[in-house]
């Protein structure tokens, strides 16, 4: 059975990107409160984009037998715990000083701020399966090949919805965070 999980679909309400139209994506980096910070802070938003397509590729080559089960297993032991321990560091460190450090140079997005922290508690439940899933795939591989591809399966759904996931969510922060920190030259 494939958990539910409640991904948002949906747009970040627009008075919460009033300030994206000011400070336009593709005008970030020259902007000269543009950071090492922020820039360090979106890398690690390619690195997670980047691991999530990795372990939906891996599970596909798996699963069409493009990939050696042990070679298979080791890479997903390492990526998926990759992702997983990051992804969990990163969104804690968020919500712990990122986003009330955002809250207090503009309390009018709180709303933004609010809605990412919803995601990342969903995000926990999609990586605490994906983690499960992954787990019993390794195992498995050496049990009952059969059974591990069934599995993988499984997993691929949930790299997949991870996928997607950070689509949204990596977007929609980016969105809402860095013209927080170019308008109120924030992360010097």
């Amino acid at each position: 059975m494939t958990p539910q999980f409640d991904i948002r679909t949906e747009n970040m309400p627009t008075n919460m990107r009033v300030l994206l139209n000011d400070y336009p994506r593709d005008s970030w980096e020259a902007h000269p409160g543009f950071k090492e910070k922020t820039r360090h802070w979106l890398g690690a938003h390619q690195m997670f984009r980047r691991l999530g397509e990795l372990v939906r590729k891996e599970s596909e080559l798996y699963l069409d037998k493009s990939r050696d089960p042990d070679d298979f297993a080791g890479r997903l032991s390492y990526y998926g715990n990759a992702l997983v321990a990051n992804l969990h560091g990163h969104h804690t460190w968020e919500d712990k000083s990122y986003f009330p450090e955002l809250s207090a140079a503009d309390p009018r997005f709180d709303a933004g701020l609010e809605i990412l922290e919803k995601d990342h508690h969903e995000l926990d439940r999609v990586l605490d399966s994906f983690s499960e899933t992954g787990n019993r795939a390794i195992k498995l591989i050496q049990l009952d090949e059969h059974q591990a591809r069934d599995e993988a399966g499984r997993l691929h759904g949930l790299a997949e919805t991870i996928e997607a996931f950070l689509d949204r969510h990596l977007a929609d922060e980016e969105d809402l965070a860095v013209p927080i920190i170019l308008h109120h030259r924030l992360r010097g």
